[in-house]
């Protein structure tokens, strides 16, 4: 595929969609070369729309993360699917991943049909391909290819790194002509305490039984600087008591796993020693209580 060169410098707006556990985050993080959406096995794990910027000599890609479209149960589920469909009507490329590992279900279907009315380009992206034989794979694309009529379908992997670059020339081909939106040394516009409360979830998510995953949600209370050490006081809120037991584990064993995992990766993040203190805390059924959503920024 030729990168175009034409001397024309494009910038603008996309999004990965997808059911959930489809690949975005990992993609949004091999595009951008570094870690910025958080990502796990489990799926549902992405809840804020989080942007990671990708910087060439011809063009500025702002990639939105999204989370996974799915039919909604509670409340948050209905805000979360809000929160897609109007990220989708502000960008200028969608790119819907569709896993290679899986056959075309009905939430892809659900996903193509939502997509017909919107005016940004819509390319298909059959991610996961080191997971499938070359038949499979074949017919995955031929499954994607009946769905819509996408602009462009391309094969990827996230994880070997197959094909990303391809994929992101045809995303920048499909930009519109405009001057840069971001300066050179940003790579996302998120507040630090966002992305830390994100890392600090994400070690929670790690090995916990099915049933948290949607429970947790975490809340950076305060960040004290004190020369090149920063404190971070953090709290945790799950549902219920026995979600608080399980996180905490036995003789706070686990809670201490989670701090000590997250620290490595805000310290990373910051480039500097960090303090992290993580309290646990029930908010009883907090995904259906409009007043704690606010709170926990919802």
């Amino acid at each position: 595929m030729e990168r175009r060169d034409d001397g024309i410098y494009r910038a603008g707006f996309a999004c990965f969609v997808g059911r959930p556990n489809a690949g975005k985050s990992t993609l949004t993080n091999a595009i951008v070369g570094q870690k910025i959406a958080i990502t796990s096995s489990k799926p549902q794990t992405t809840r804020h729309v989080i942007r990671g910027i990708l910087h060439r000599p011809d063009a500025q890609l702002v990639l939105v993360d999204t989370p996974g479209l799915h039919r909604p149960r509670t409340l948050l589920g209905e805000r979360l699917n809000d929160l897609v469909r109007e990220v989708w009507s502000e960008v200028d490329v969608i790119g819907v991943c569709f896993p290679a590992d899986e056959p075309v279900g009905r939430g892809d279907r659900f996903i193509s049909s939502e997509i017909g009315a919107l005016k940004a380009k819509v390319i298909a992206v059959v991610t996961k391909v080191d997971l499938v034989d070359q038949q499979t794979l074949a017919q995955r694309l031929l499954a994607v290819s009946e769905l819509y009529d996408f602009a462009e379908i391309v094969p990827v992997s996230a994880v070997s790194g197959h094909q990303v670059e391809a994929l992101t020339d045809v995303m920048v081909r499909y930009m519109p002509e405009s001057p840069q939106l971001y300066p050179d040394d940003v790579l996302t516009d998120e507040p630090e305490q966002v992305l830390i409360a994100e890392l600090i979830r994400e070690s929670a998510l790690e090995g916990v039984r099915d049933e948290l995953p949607h429970s947790i949600a975490v809340l950076v209370e305060e960040m004290l600087v004190e020369g090149n050490l920063t404190r971070i006081f953090a709290d945790l809120y799950v549902e219920r008591d026995s979600q608080k037991s399980i996180v905490i584990g036995t003789r706070g064993a686990r809670l201490k796993e989670v701090g000590s995992r997250a620290r490595v990766e805000i310290e990373q993040l910051l480039g500097r020693k960090v303090y992290l203190d993580l309290h646990v805390r029930v908010a009883k059924e907090w995904q259906r209580d409009p007043r704690q959503l606010r709170k926990l920024g919802f």
